[in-house]
């Protein structure tokens, strides 16, 4: 049975076929989060121990820790600052060494620099997964050898020097290429986990189907765990949540073992219950002068003022159950109990009068 062991100093993950679903925790990227990257480029790493944790408290049992940051106001004091090569290296040892100082979760190595990766294995306690290696030559040649000096498990993308091809069965092709050719450096299959590219399904109606029938055969053919960048499938579309909690469980049915992703349902923000107050307020409720904002959140729908775990948490673990890698459901049971035991008010309201008509 393959299985990929990815470590800590003190824990360890098992991405496996006879394993619950690993959550690879996707927050720590300054791609697309403009005041993160601004803070990492002031040195201010708050917002990333606050993310790691918020991830691990939500089900995240690996963070990946991606380096992608562009310091542009540093560009004009220094010129080197407009060059990946020179930022990511130093901020990825720095982002490892914060993230280990709050949390003994295991990592994910995220970055399409050498340098970066280099010294995130120097920084990483443990067996850290590596992320990423795919078909193109130039990358086999950089990153197998990083794989095979410090033996650590690396995830595969499918894609080559001719890009990301739409026919699923040059995206098998190129995965059993690198597979072959991990194996020429003495690297098992257990220790790549493939990820087969999942297309939005708004631009490819097959997007969906493709991705199973893959996972099936890489799982079958090549004997190996696999992943992917869950939110991906429902890129550019409405309701996103809703699509990503049907596509994770059926990709786990087809044999999927990993997902990137966000496991966090991020906070209510002052301008979102500020805004729901005044709605509230005109409409002639009057509110209790004592309603704190979570209790107020938690009566009108709005989520909480808290991180707490997402929707697709929830489907994944209740496919953990249903797959029988939830031992008699005790993890389910777990995660459904109120955060504030028995009676407490995520377990509803009791003992309270019915209003009669």
């Amino acid at each position: 049975m393959t299985r990929t062991i990815v470590e800590s100093a003190s824990k360890t993950a098992i991405i496996g076929f006879d394993q619950p679903f690993t959550v690879i925790g996707e927050r720590i990227n300054p791609t697309g989060r403009k005041i993160l990257n601004a803070e990492l480029e002031a040195g201010d790493f708050s917002r990333v121990e606050a993310d790691a944790l918020a991830q691990v408290a939500a089900g995240a049992t690996i963070l990946d820790i991606n380096s992608g940051a562009v310091f542009s106001g540093k560009m004009a004091e220094d010129p080197r600052y407009a060059d990946n090569n020179f930022v990511e290296p130093t901020l990825m040892r720095e982002l490892i060494e914060k993230v280990q100082a709050v949390t003994d979760c295991p990592l994910c190595i995220d970055s399409s620099v050498p340098g970066a990766l280099e010294a995130g294995l120097e920084a990483a306690n443990g067996r850290p997964l590596l992320n990423s290696v795919t078909g193109e030559e130039e990358r086999l040649e950089m990153v197998l050898p990083l794989v095979k000096k410090y033996n650590v498990p690396v995830v595969a993308i499918s894609n080559d020097d001719t890009g990301i091809s739409e026919d699923p069965e040059v995206r098998f092709a190129v995965a059993k290429k690198i597979v072959e050719r991990a194996a020429d450096f003495g690297i098992p299959a257990h220790d790549i986990v493939v990820d087969p590219l999942v297309m939005p399904i708004g631009a490819m109606g097959t997007a969906g189907l493709q991705v199973f029938t893959l996972v099936r055969r890489l799982r079958e053919e090549l004997g190996v765990n696999t992943t992917c960048g869950a939110s991906n499938i429902s890129f550019g579309l409405p309701n996103r949540h809703g699509i990503n909690n049907a596509f994770l469980p059926m990709a786990m049915g087809a044999g999927m073992t990993s997902a990137i992703m966000n496991p966090v349902a991020l906070p209510v923000g002052p301008k979102k219950l500020a805004e729901k107050k005044a709605e509230v307020e005109a409409s002639g409720i009057i509110l209790p002068a004592d309603l704190d904002d979570e209790a107020f959140c938690q009566m009108f729908g709005l989520g909480s003022t808290k991180p707490r775990p997402g929707k697709e948490m929830e489907a994944i673990r209740a496919a953990n159950f249903l797959t029988n890698n939830d031992e008699a459901g005790g993890a389910w049971i777990r995660f459904n109990q109120p955060a504030g035991g028995a009676g407490g008010a995520a377990g509803g309201r009791r003992g309270g009068r019915r209003r009669r008509g």
